[in-house]
């Protein structure tokens, strides 16, 4: 009689699996793939904004490359104190808060119409989203020669079509230029904010807006009390980021006013401090601030952006 014991019936262990490399390691491991495009942007962004950082504190003229000295924030204290560069933030600021603004309020009307269904709404969708795809200088030449010009513009032209040899035409950039410069950025960046918010308005529960008809709600009730709270972040992030890039337009400026007449804005402000005055520690003050006042915007957008992707997924 053969007496099998529990430890008899043990078979020979497992070979035993590779250790797993330490976290730190495998997290490296899936960056390192990332690491060129890492060191790509932190050559041709950072390093220029570090270098503009440590000319900012000099007193240096081109001019004069030899005579240049450390300055402080004496450089920062003549941007925000000189008349000509405060009234170019003024300009930034107007300028600015008129085509988001207008942008946004078109933006909205165009998403509202293209989110109904009607024929032909992929061409009308293309075509909307065309002035956006169009390179900036690009975009204000062509309404500085083709709609603004006083002698064969087209705007010139429909008013004569409509009143005749009599009709007033004006010279649209010497009598409105601030309003010239900003119709053709309010252009450009409608279909910015029309493709933002139609995103949110296509985000939207269909039941609920459903259910609210059914109770009687009117299609203003339903915008008011359903569209408009449900488009809040979808606004906050077309006016953070429409900001973002418009304190930083300088193609419009520079081609249809050339930054005269009162339309030089602080970007334009810092070329003609730098390319024009050679006050390269003082163009790189104004630049910093510029550069200050875009990462402050972009903060708030990155914070609606996120707020976006956690209410997505929550929702899910």
């Amino acid at each position: 009689m053969t007496v099998t014991t529990s430890a008899a019936r043990v078979t020979a262990p497992a070979a035993w699996p590779a250790p797993r490399p330490p976290n730190r390691m495998r997290a490296w491991v899936t960056r390192a793939p990332l690491l060129p495009a890492l060191i790509f942007m932190i050559v041709v962004t950072q390093l220029p904004f570090v270098a503009t950082l440590v000319i900012s504190f000099y007193d240096w003229n081109a001019l004069y490359p030899d005579d240049r000295r450390f300055a402080g924030f004496a450089n920062y204290s003549e941007v925000l104190s000189t008349p000509e560069l405060r009234r170019s933030v003024g300009t930034t600021v107007v300028l600015t808060a008129t085509v988001v603004l207008v942008s946004l309020v078109l933006g909205l009307v165009l998403a509202l119409l293209l989110d109904r269904r009607f024929r032909g709404r992929a061409a009308v969708r293309t075509m909307l989203i065309a002035p956006f795809l169009l390179v900036p200088i690009a975009a204000a030449l062509l309404w500085k020669h083709v709609l603004y010009n006083p002698e064969y513009g087209l705007l010139n032209g429909i008013l004569r079509w409509i009143g005749g040899d009599t009709a007033v035409q004006p010279d649209w950039i010497s009598e409105m230029p601030l309003m010239a410069v900003a119709a053709s950025l309010i252009w450009q960046w409608t279909p910015f904010m029309t493709l933002i918010l139609l995103a949110g308005l296509q985000s939207r529960d269909p039941e609920l807006v459903e259910a609210a008809r059914m109770d009687g709600a009117n299609e203003w009730q339903v915008f008011v009390h359903i569209t408009l709270p449900h488009l809040r972040r979808y606004l906050e992030l077309s006016v953070l980021l429409g900001s973002i890039y418009i304190v930083q337009n300088f193609d419009a400026v520079y081609t249809i006013t050339s930054g005269g007449l009162g339309t030089a804005n602080l970007p334009y402000t810092v070329y003609q401090t730098f390319y024009q005055a050679h006050e390269n520690g003082l163009a790189s003050a104004a630049g910093v601030i510029v550069v200050i006042g875009s990462l402050i915007l972009a903060t708030f957008a990155l914070r609606v952006v996120s707020s976006l992707f956690r209410a997505e997924v929550s929702r899910r």
